[in-house]
């Protein structure tokens, strides 16, 4: 009989928890204006250039970066997190100083644009992720209130088998256990479109003393 009271105890806080993550959520969604998007961080789909590039007007053949296989690569490499920004920083000084005078600051303008290009669809992708999640997480959590309630008729019903009665609050105190590990691990993927920025900005004021003119 004890196990019984401090496993619906048990239950009875994670559900409370549960529920409270999951307002929060929406508290935030709402705050945004979106259903889906469940950051504190103000929703941005999108980033514009010059909130990221200080320099000069990036001429249009800058957007054909692309087509360059050395600036490309480039691109892709010091746009990845995992690369630290010291040594991202100096692949970009590395990279000028090998440049021929000639074409020098349309090279460093291809640059500019290629990574504001790549990062900035790069974090258009992270959201769009985040509300994928967040729409799984909603549709969890519909399912384990649903279970709540029918382990709770389940538990007060005098001919339900015990074991059976276990088997489900269990499996119950388990999903809503990882309920809550995926709303804090998406605590932190929040954070990845603001880090994706940041770098971005960082990134293209690196190139900015690198140009002649």
């Amino acid at each position: 009989m004890m196990d019984s009271r401090l496993r619906n105890a048990a239950l009875a806080f994670s559900l409370f928890t549960l529920l409270a993550s999951q307002a929060s959520a929406q508290e935030a969604a709402q705050e945004n204006g979106d259903d889906l998007w469940p950051c504190i961080q103000r929703k941005v789909p999108e980033l514009s250039l010059p909130q990221i590039w200080n320099g000069p007007e990036l001429p249009e053949a800058a957007a054909d970066w692309s087509t360059d296989r050395e600036v490309s690569d480039l691109v892709k490499e010091i746009s990845q997190r995992r690369v630290p920004l010291d040594e991202a920083e100096q692949k970009i000084r590395d990279f000028a100083e090998n440049l021929a005078p000639e074409g020098h600051d349309d090279h460093l303008f291809m640059l500019a644009r290629g990574l504001f290009d790549h990062m900035n669809r790069e974090r258009s992708d992270v959201m769009a992720g985040i509300e994928r999640y967040t729409r799984k997480q909603i549709a969890f959590a519909d399912s384990v209130r649903k279970e709540t309630a029918a382990v709770d008729a389940l538990e007060r019903n005098p001919q339900a088998d015990p074991a059976e009665v276990t088997r489900r609050t269990d499996a119950l105190t388990f999903n809503t256990r990882v309920f809550h590990e995926r709303a804090q691990s998406l605590t932190y993927v929040c954070e990845v479109p603001t880090l994706i920025e940041q770098r971005l900005y960082r990134l293209a004021n690196t190139i900015l003393p690198l140009l002649s003119s």
